[in-house]
């Protein structure tokens, strides 16, 4: 039997977990938090940091893996990548192209020195901080701010004024796992920013949507995606030019099979711009639901490819309807405690398609900060873009989130006994874009 060996141990790769125990893997899942959801799920589990990518191949070498991936788990692609490489397993790229993708910092200079479209942009590692004061006038303001080396939105600000600069940047080195930080130039949206998981095939992409993401400028995060939709609305000659664009930096990297996380945009200045790349599946269920709308197979090809089997035909058909992937989420300022989560039966019975819930009743729920304080993930279909706009900008008439609010006992003591709940329809998100 092969073995499989998945970073993270996310709900998002429980979809994995159950494809690749479909077609007949030993999954072993690892990270170093042993009570992660995904652990009971896959057939064992090995206690290692992703991103200790020694030891990560110790491990790979200790339980004879054919194949390894870092799903929806950004920080553990590079360990996966070094550890494919060590072992003569396949993989997206190799350990040094990889690297280039997974550090923004460097990612950009490729992007610089290779002709593409990219903001301007300057990396700092934590003994240069210092001298982000005295660069004010190298960008272009406003700027954004953050780590080279996190995913969902951790650490990134948004800087309008050069005095806010270093508070900003001791902000995203917190978020650094390797000590170091960008600053670029904030590119205004002209529509939507595209999030899509596309697939390629000894280097050549097979399957490349594009979607509008969408965030919630009331969350504590505003640059965590909150909502996701496909078909895009991005005119068709952007797409054109991304995908012309996106196949040739695959080919400049050498890059082989499997799947992708991209990020992409079009500036106020009209230009397309890719923003990130990284070789491994999205978070927030985007293959899933991709596999669903497209029929792309991704997941499962992702599984083959890291084992060496045979990949299916991908042949996805053209997608039926808009889909809205929601990334369910309370807007609070302090943790507080998840009672239930109810939907109207109309909207159910018509529109939604699958709910995905990591929280239940007593769980400790936090401020929306990324994809890791989401309480769940829901896929919902419609005939039209007019449609899906006018049912998802009412959320909350039809969501409600339920809290626990605590009532304080004689004595002054508190009990999760003596708790009542407290309906906060303004907690939901309105799905604006981020400007």
């Amino acid at each position: 039997m092969k073995k499989l060996m998945i970073l993270g141990g996310s709900r998002y790769i429980i979809p994995v977990i159950d494809t690749a125990h479909k077609l007949g893997l030993h999954v072993i899942t690892c990270d170093y938090l042993p009570d992660n959801h995904a652990h009971k799920y896959s057939d064992e589990y090995c206690n290692v940091s992703v991103i200790d990518k020694d030891a990560v191949l110790d491990a790979a070498r200790r339980f004879r893996i054919d194949g390894i991936i870092s799903f929806a788990c950004d920080p553990g692609v590079v360990s996966a990548a070094y550890t494919a490489e060590k072992m003569s397993l396949p993989f997206q790229g190799s350990y040094e192209s990889v690297r280039i993708l997974q550090d923004k910092g460097k990612f950009r200079k490729f992007l610089a020195d290779n002709g593409f479209n990219t903001p301007k942009a300057k990396r700092y590692t934590r003994s240069e901080i210092e001298s982000v004061k005295n660069d004010s006038e190298y960008f272009t303001w406003p700027v954004i701010v953050k780590p080279v080396d996190s995913a969902g939105s951790k650490g990134v600000t948004r800087v309008d004024s050069p005095d806010e600069l270093y508070d900003a940047a001791k902000k995203a080195l917190s978020s650094s796992l390797c000590g170091a930080f960008i600053v670029e130039d904030f590119l205004t949206f002209k529509g939507y920013q595209s999030s899509t998981d596309p697939f390629t095939v000894d280097g050549e992409l097979k399957f490349m949507p594009y979607s509008d993401q969408l965030f919630d400028s009331n969350a504590t995060n505003p640059f965590a995606p909150a909502m996701i939709i496909w078909p895009s609305t991005m005119k068709d000659e952007h797409q054109k030019f991304l995908t012309d664009e996106i196949q040739r930096l695959m080919k400049l990297l050498n890059m082989k099979s499997g799947i992708y996380n991209i990020e992409a945009r079009v500036s106020s200045n009209d230009k397309p711009y890719i923003m990130e790349i990284s070789p491994r599946g999205g978070g927030n269920k985007i293959a899933e639901l991709e596999d669903i709308a497209y029929g792309a197979n991704l997941i499962e090809n992702e599984i083959r490819k890291a084992v060496n089997m045979p990949l299916i035909p991908i042949e996805p058909h053209e997608i039926s309807g808009h889909w809205c992937e929601m990334v369910i989420h309370a807007n609070i300022s302090k943790p507080e405690i998840f009672k239930r989560m109810t939907i109207d039966d109309d909207i159910m019975s018509r529109y939604v398609k699958l709910i995905s819930l990591g929280v239940k009743d007593g769980d400790i729920i936090n401020p929306f900060t990324g994809a890791n304080a989401a309480l769940g993930n829901m896929f919902l279909r419609f005939d039209s873009r007019e449609e899906l706009d006018s049912i998802m900008s009412k959320i909350s008439d039809w969501l409600r989130i339920e809290i626990y609010v605590e009532i304080p006992l004689w004595g002054g003591a508190n009990s999760l006994n003596h708790l009542r709940s407290s309906v906060h329809d303004d907690y939901l998100y309105d799905g604006r874009a981020a400007a």
